[in-house]
């Protein structure tokens, strides 16, 4: 499949151990598996049924992308949430993000542009609904993004920025978890990146994505001063 097609076909994992590092991605990211939390062999294999090598073999996968802690005769523990650990990503995902958006407008051509068209489409259709659930948003809001790198012609670039984009995903899971209005409009933040991006003005579309991305990280920084959420490690038995 070609870097710009839309199209995410889902494949079953090849092997026991793809599908339990595949499992345990996805309740990490979701918050399932919490900050901090011990990943004992025993307990994950009765949660997914999945032998003790195979676990283990993944858990060792996941810490080398950064979602896992490996402490070596103490075992395993989800990598701990805090305002250090986002400001660090933040500031690393700008860095990756932009660098990878400026290739992909570069080299972006027609199927690009209709791509990040139809991208922007069905999120802005989506943002315009009240009722929308969030796990619509957060799918939609990933083929967006995705949609806008499509065309960056390194593999490298864009196997980082998505390591770190569902490392930033954790915040926006917790975050959201507070019913609390605060002062964004994500749409507008989407049509600059949008407008930049088919104007191939790479310098505006870096810059709104970067504030793009900042917000969300001081949205969850103020939440945490004012003592809605709290980002320590909470153990899951």
């Amino acid at each position: 499949m070609k870097q710009n097609d839309m199209t995410v076909i889902a494949r079953p994992p090849k092997t026991m151990t793809d599908y339990a590092y595949g499992r345990l991605r996805e309740d990490i990211i979701a918050g399932e598996l919490a900050s901090g939390a011990r990943l004992r062999v025993d307990q994950l294999r009765m949660r997914y049924d999945v032998g003790a090598t195979p676990l283990r073999e993944a858990l060792s996968r996941l810490s080398a992308e950064g979602f896992v802690l490996s402490q070596g005769q103490r075992g395993f523990q989800v990598v701990p949430m805090s305002a250090e650990h986002l400001e660090d990503l933040t500031r690393v995902r700008v860095l990756i993000e932009c660098e990878t958006l400026r290739d992909s407008i570069h080299y972006g051509d027609d199927r690009w542009e209709a791509g990040v068209v139809a991208a922007y489409y069905q999120i802005s259709k989506l943002e315009g609904q009240p009722d929308a659930r969030y796990e619509d948003w957060e799918r939609l809001n990933d083929a967006f993004h995705t949609a806008l790198l499509a065309s960056c012609r390194s593999e490298v670039l864009l196997g980082v920025h998505r390591r770190l984009y569902d490392q930033h995903m954790r915040y926006r899971n917790l975050s959201r978890q507070v019913r609390e209005d605060v002062p964004r409009d994500v749409h507008l933040e989407h049509e600059a990146i949008y407008r930049a991006a088919l104007e191939r003005d790479a310098e505006a579309a870096c810059e709104a994505t970067e504030l793009h991305i900042r917000r969300t990280m001081e949205i969850t920084l103020e939440l945490v001063r004012k003592g809605k959420l709290l980002m320590k490690p909470i153990p899951v038995e």
